[in-house]
């Protein structure tokens, strides 16, 4: 009692007074409505004062309110306060806080350039090793289901090129990436939010939400096109290496069936889908991040649900595009 009354009494001192709205609260709640206003300063900068913020935890948890959740208003902008002994401001906001001019451009470029990084060069080992073995898988399986005197030798390296442009190196690479892209940003968001990183940047008057996740998207979406390509050719690759390597196949007629009958727009639409994709991992996970509450257990969940659902969506989007494109 003695650490909240001090921590009152230092709020108190110098704090502007805001509208706060406690009608549907109790009286336990209203209580803390009571108080509430002389921590805040305007409705942009919430919290901005340190120990007002701290102040506001040890009330909280004094009065056994940390289990607590209610959605209040402040200047016409809603809060969503009492969660676990923390007030969250604005928690998701809707697209509108995530795509908006940021606030520091030199630090959202730093930001930029460190996903770039990480979700686009970090991924090349995977999709390179993958990209590889799943060319070479693809030309054998071509050759053994193709042994017909009544078709072209060169058809193995045509039905390994069509499949490597249409489905795998946009719709299955994506699926996979979002096991590792996907996960990773929703454990890193997560952690954040559990760990109230996310609390404290709200507090300094940063926008979280645009400088945590725009970053992101848009590092995933200017890598995969560059991703796809190189998918493509490393699984031609791949099967080359079957023709060079085996008896299967020889590499002139694998290059010819290659080359035969090439439609330069398959290209694009390769990327045009794995664009959709890109948004589509990166905009769920962080989504799923940004919104935990509880501990390592609901960090863990968010990582389940980043990779999960983001694939049906995916697989679902891949059929309406292919009926749109092609």
């Amino acid at each position: 009692d003695s650490i909240v009354a001090d921590s009152l009494s230092n709020s108190r001192s110098g704090a502007e007074s805001s509208t706060f709205d406690t009608e549907g609260l109790d009286d336990e709640e209203s209580t803390v409505g009571g108080f509430v206003p002389g921590l805040l300063h305007s409705s942009r900068d919430v919290y901005s004062n340190n120990t007002s913020y701290a102040f506001g935890i040890a009330y909280f948890k004094a009065r056994g309110l940390d289990s607590k959740y209610q959605t209040i208003a402040i200047n016409g902008l809603e809060m969503e306060s009492l969660v676990t002994g923390r007030a969250v401001y604005a928690q998701w906001g809707g697209l509108n806080r995530v795509f908006r001019w940021p606030d520091q451009p030199r630090m959202f470029w730093r930001q930029y350039s460190r996903e770039l990084e990480k979700q686009g060069l970090q991924s090349l080992p995977i999709v390179i090793v993958i990209s590889l073995f799943i060319g070479a898988i693809l030309t054998i399986q071509a050759k053994i289901n193709t042994e017909n005197p009544f078709l072209p030798t060169y058809i193995v390296g045509l039905l390994t090129r069509e499949t490597l442009l249409l489905e795998f190196s946009s719709t299955i690479l994506c699926l996979i990436l979002a096991g590792k892209v996907g996960s990773n940003i929703a454990s890193e968001i997560g952690t954040m939010r559990i760990t109230e990183q996310i609390d404290a940047m709200e507090i300094m008057g940063v926008n979280s939400a645009n400088y945590l996740i725009l970053p992101k998207i848009l590092a995933f979406i200017t890598m995969m096109p560059m991703l796809v390509i190189l998918s493509t050719a490393i699984g031609l690759l791949g099967g080359w290496g079957v023709g060079a390597f085996t008896d299967i196949i020889t590499v002139a007629d694998y290059l010819v069936g290659v080359q035969y009958a090439f439609n330069p727009y398959f290209v694009w639409y390769g990327i045009i889908k794995s664009l959709f994709f890109a948004y589509t991992i990166t905009s769920l996970s962080a989504y799923y991040g940004y919104m935990v509450h509880g501990g390592a257990l609901e960090v863990g969940k968010a990582s389940t649900n980043a990779v999960g659902n983001p694939n049906i969506i995916i697989l679902l989007l891949d059929l309406v595009l292919s009926r749109l494109l092609l």
